[in-house]
């Protein structure tokens, strides 16, 4: 489908447990349903306000399954933390995936955030932003040139060779999961996209776009780094999106009924892809959404 912009879904984390064929099912649904990507949280635990702890499927495993399973759609991580993997080895799963995938995969990164799943895994917390630099300066000449030397303050690679290489000619596109001012100086001189939550711009079209311009008042001389944002929508029996041990601040509530303008207005603010989160995440929701964005199509 052409639309104003690309529509994605993200799977589930940790709403509810899903049994693995049925993970998959709802990834086959988003595909069959005309949407133009697919894409799994990268996070290892959360203690739920009901005192459970719950987990997601780990993320780079999942995509691969998920790449196997489908044809069509774009897949990625929203997104992948530097911190769980080595870089090189990230760039690794990252190209096999690619390949698996037949070019289609985008690779989200960020710093990671939430402390609980670092110290349960044992992943260092501490310098989170300096550690993300460095491990970006191992990814992106792999995924794109194969081959790299780097030695820095928290990791070192000699002669690393990414073979296979990346499908996709010059490798994946690299998304950057922030804007905080020190992540968009370190990843605007070499990603191809930055991406925004929604609790993170109040869900609204108008933050949006004030995000957005911070972003471009920042942006490198020459340089054209495509802007994408994850919009949450309600649906009827949502409960709130869990992150962690809170429910996410209340921010501007998107329904399918205006989701189509709020889309359209996010492209004509310069988003060029979009990543719904829905609530609940069900196949049915994944149903009239899809049939909520048939006005998008060109």
């Amino acid at each position: 489908m052409t639309r104003v912009c690309k529509v994605g879904v993200q799977l589930p984390e940790v709403e509810r447990f899903l049994p693995w064929p049925e993970y998959l099912d709802l990834a086959r649904r988003v595909e069959a349903s005309g949407y133009d990507s697919v894409w799994v949280g990268d996070h290892l635990l959360y203690d739920l306000p009901n005192g459970v702890t719950r987990g997601p499927y780990e993320a780079w495993t999942t995509l691969a399954a998920i790449a196997a399973v489908t044809e069509r759609v774009e897949l990625g991580p929203l997104v992948a933390s530097t911190s769980f993997h080595s870089p090189a080895m990230l760039a690794k799963q990252a190209a096999t995936v690619d390949a698996i995938s037949q070019g289609r995969l985008i690779v989200g990164l960020g710093a990671g955030w939430n402390r609980r799943e670092y110290d349960a895994f044992g992943f260092p917390y501490d310098r989170r932003v300096s550690r993300f630099a460095e491990a970006l300066a191992i990814i992106v000449p792999l995924l794109r040139t194969g081959r790299t030397t780097f030695h820095g303050e928290f990791y070192d690679v000699e002669d690393c060779v990414l073979d296979p290489r990346p499908v996709r000619e010059g490798g994946p596109p690299i998304m950057l999961g922030s804007t905080g001012p020190r992540m968009l100086g370190i990843g605007l001189a070499v990603v191809d996209s930055w991406n925004v939550w929604w609790s993170q711009y109040d869900n609204s079209v108008e933050r949006f776009a004030e995000e957005k311009s911070k972003v471009d008042a920042v942006m490198p001389n020459g340089r054209h780094v495509e802007a994408t944002a994850a919009v949450l929508v309600t649906l009827p029996g949502a409960k709130g999106r869990l992150m962690g041990d809170a429910y996410d601040a209340k921010v501007r509530t998107v329904t399918p009924d205006h989701l189509c303008d709020h889309v359209q207005g996010l492209s004509q603010a310069g988003a060029t892809h979009v990543q719904l989160v829905l609530d609940p995440i069900t196949a049915e929701s994944i149903d009239v959404v899809a049939e909520s964005l048939a006005d998008l199509q060109g």
